[in-house]
């Protein structure tokens, strides 16, 4: 360990906020058991300065306890310490976790599917970013002009993801001004919400040492092009193999496969609330973004909100492996704790159902005429947040996925921002959460 070395005890809360409290080095080894304690209402707080109503008061405390098998230790950059931290179980005293831990209510979830199923959950999320602070301009979108412009950010963000062991696959320019991506290897059950936190965390701090800042805000001023999140995912049999894969099925996918994204179309309004969940969310989600507007379903579609991916690969076992889904609502104002647990149980409520799978649409659901999206029972996800939460409020299974203490902490969260921007321009509202985020 490096002389003065602190390691960070980090969980990822409501608003997808990671949130630390450190000890020396030397300290970390008595702390692993039961952690560092945290007010409760502490996952009241919003992305700024604000703290929701909440049940809490400051009587109760969590126990941030280190998951041992997340620690990341970045140690490329001379001038500074290392990046050291644990993720953690926000736990009570009984050991279990908290009700309103976003990683317990992953765990849940993830747990629930292995033992109905049978089948480990496998995801891996895209992860985009804009960079700010370099004086760079303008360049061509996709262009080698736009990752050689900020090369020594691209060779520092790809040292440190590989130190951190998060299965980085690529690093690439993205379409808006100096906006890119970066994607690593699907992990499996906890360890993909790890990873995710684990490949964010990492990059702002790639780019904090060059003096640049990186954002992850849905949209960085309202006319520009937004960041998504999307998460693909797919499901390990016992024996190693791609359980969503049926070379026989409608677009490949088995008949667990199709249960599962029926049962998110079905839900997909109502996840909106926990995937898309701030007011500057809904800048992002709509027709022509390449992100979706309605809770349809296609192959290759990325107007639809979940979609197939299959494998270009032509040998069989290959292209087993490779092939997936993908649900394009998420964005990186969502803790990915709460988004794999949504997705997960979402589908797991489909499998439970034996729900078909939907239509599959091959065009822009919103080219579609209003007769043709009702046969096709295709609806229009939710334009801002407010109608967002009032969907999640009449979905009682999604509602159910919380403890009563959980949907009332969250949903107090989400209306507190709300409020803070109702009188407020989308100028500033952008701001402020490219600045968050």
């Amino acid at each position: 360990m490096a002389e003065g070395e602190v390691i960070y005890l980090a969980w990822n809360d409501m608003v997808g906020i990671t949130r630390v409290r450190g000890v020396p080095a030397g300290e970390i080894s008595r702390r692993m058991a039961y952690g560092l304690g945290w007010a409760v209402a502490g996952q009241a707080l919003t992305p700024f300065e604000d703290i929701a109503p909440n049940p809490w008061g400051p009587m109760l405390e969590a126990r941030q306890t280190p998951v041992p098998e997340t620690e990341v230790r970045v140690d490329i950059w001379p001038d500074a310490a290392p990046l050291h931290f644990f993720m953690c179980d926000s736990k009570v005293s009984d050991g279990s976790n908290w009700e309103c831990c976003t990683r317990g209510y992953m765990k849940k979830a993830l747990a629930a599917f292995e033992a109905e199923t049978g089948l480990q959950f496998m995801a891996s999320f895209e992860h985009e970013f804009l960079l700010t602070g370099g004086g760079a301009g303008w360049c061509v979108p996709f262009s080698l002009e736009q990752v050689r412009i900020n090369a020594q950010f691209v060779r520092d963000v790809t040292r440190a993801l590989l130190a951190a062991k998060v299965g980085l696959e690529t690093v690439e320019p993205e379409y808006g001004v100096l906006q890119y991506e970066i994607s690593c290897a699907p992990a499996v059950g906890e360890a993909a919400g790890d990873r995710a936190i684990i490949t964010r965390e990492v990059i702002r701090e790639a780019a904090r040492r060059l003096g640049l800042r990186a954002s992850f805000t849905p949209k960085p001023t309202p006319n520009a092009v937004g960041n998504g999140a999307h998460v693909h995912f797919s499901f390990r049999a016992k024996d190693g193999s791609n359980a969503a894969y049926d070379p026989k099925g409608p677009g490949e996918a088995s008949l667990v496969a199709q249960h599962f994204i029926a049962g998110l179309v079905r839900h997909m309004p109502a996840l909106c609330a926990l995937m898309a969940p701030s007011p500057v969310s809904y800048l992002r989600l709509g027709p022509h973004h390449w992100s979706c507007g309605y809770n349809a379903f296609g192959i290759q579609n990325r107007e639809a909100s979940v979609r197939i991916c299959p494998s270009p690969e032509r040998d069989p076992a290959r292209r087993s492996s490779a092939f997936n889904m993908e649900i394009r609502i998420p964005d990186g104002t969502a803790s990915p704790y709460m988004v794999i647990g949504a997705l997960v149980n979402a589908g797991l409520a489909g499998i439970r159902e034996k729900l078909p799978l939907p239509r599959t649409l091959d065009k822009d659901p919103s080219e579609l005429t209003d007769a043709e999206r009702q046969k096709l029972n295709i609806v229009a996800l939710p334009s801002s947040l407010a109608e967002a939460l009032e969907v999640l409020d009449r979905d009682e299974t999604v509602k159910s996925w919380m403890s009563p203490t959980f949907y009332q902490a969250y949903t107090a969260v989400k209306r507190t921002e709300i409020g803070m921007f109702a009188d407020q321009s989308l100028e500033h509202m952008c701001e402020r959460y490219h600045n968050a985020y």
